[in-house]
């Protein structure tokens, strides 16, 4: 994975993060010999673990550091929480994920670090522990929730995907402007919990 698929992330302790972290922890038994595809594997609940690539692209344009406050909304598995925890530590990270089948397997995954996973809306963010240096969102809207870019701190970057399924491109929001990062594909941002 960090051969074929990492090469080419601009931050190398994105990369080292990843190298260390066991993917196939957090994808289902049937799927652990897939864990290292560079490809979305299905988890439950109709999500997705996204592919390792477009994880550390994500990753590395947050500039995450050590003492950061992250959200992440839409966190699935975990495991894109447990990489930002790796990068953020000793900061706390805040994790919403929507799909209620989801939340306690990701809250066993990530026991022991400093990460908390709320069942919740990610259209509304967190507020009870805004703000925010970064916020990652791993699932599709079709413009960035307000709620969303009210949390995060001056000088703080979101990186979301954004348009119809079969035309998304990601984005980086920082200090009022955005640049595109390139076309994605990610399952959809819904509203409410489930």
């Amino acid at each position: 994975m960090v051969r074929d698929q990492l090469a080419d992330c601009p931050d190398s302790r994105v990369v080292a993060a990843m190298a260390a972290l066991p993917r196939e922890d957090f994808v289902p038994s049937d799927a652990r010999a897939c864990a290292y595809a560079d490809g979305a594997l299905p988890i439950s609940a109709g999500q997705t673990i996204s592919q390792p690539r477009v994880v550390a692209m994500m990753l590395a344009a947050l500039r995450l550091a050590p003492g950061m406050r992250v959200l992440d909304v839409g966190c699935g598995s975990g495991y894109a929480a447990a990489l930002i925890a790796d990068l953020v530590a000793p900061g706390p990270v805040f994790a919403i994920e929507r799909q209620s089948a989801l939340v306690a397997p990701a809250r066993a995954r990530l026991v022991g670090r400093h990460i908390t996973v709320h069942h919740a809306d990610g259209t509304v963010g967190w507020p009870d522990d805004a703000p925010y240096d970064a916020i990652h969102v791993a699932a599709a809207a079709d413009e960035v929730p307000a709620a969303l870019l009210a949390q995060l701190a001056p000088g703080g970057r979101l990186v979301i995907p954004l348009g119809p399924d079969r035309a998304q491109e990601l984005w980086l929001y920082e200090g009022g402007a955005r640049t595109s990062l390139g076309g994605v594909r990610f399952v959809p941002f819904l509203p409410g919990t489930a």
